[in-house]
């Protein structure tokens, strides 16, 4: 019957007794296979995470610096590790590093949300920041807009003595 139709008879499940076989075109069904992977890779994400590393004693324009730099990572999509290294008798001042740590979710609280809160890793304060899920375009131009509000006619409208 396949050789008739011009197609293939492939064996589906060769676990089962009887076999079980379907004519159908095996080329193209290959083709359709390989897109759908395709797709599927194409539809996939991968999430990287950047680290920054700041010092509890950094300076206003080194913090801006690299603040700006993190806002940069999230905006790309990229979650960022932040890092606080202590050295020697700083990491008697958690404080210090925990301030640092808020400063920087506050400055980037549009673009990032804290996924894993400030937590002391041995000498390190570490904090991980993600990226908030942006709307797409057609939402935010739905929430832009205001609602169309729709007016009923009172009055019939005037006939012309035309008609």
């Amino acid at each position: 019957m396949a050789r008739d139709a011009g197609l293939d008879l492939v064996e589906v499940a060769d676990k089962a007794n009887p076999p079980v076989c379907r004519i159908m075109d095996y080329g193209k069904y290959k083709y359709e296979a390989a897109q759908r992977a395709k797709e599927s890779r194409r539809n996939s994400t991968n999430i990287v995470v950047k680290e920054m590393k700041y010092r509890p004693k950094i300076g206003p324009g080194d913090f801006e610096t690299k603040t700006r730099k993190v806002r940069g990572f999230l905006e790309e999509g990229s979650k960022v590790k932040v890092t606080i290294m202590f050295r020697g008798r700083e990491v008697q001042h958690p404080e210090l590093g925990r301030r640092i740590l808020d400063n920087i979710a506050s400055e980037v609280e549009e673009v990032a949300k804290v996924e894993v809160y400030p937590r002391l890793d041995g000498r390190n304060m570490v904090m991980v920041l993600g990226p908030v899920k942006k709307k797409s375009r057609k939402q935010a131009a739905r929430s832009a807009r205001p609602p169309v509000e729709e007016i009923e006619p009172t009055e019939p409208a005037p006939q012309s003595a035309d008609n």
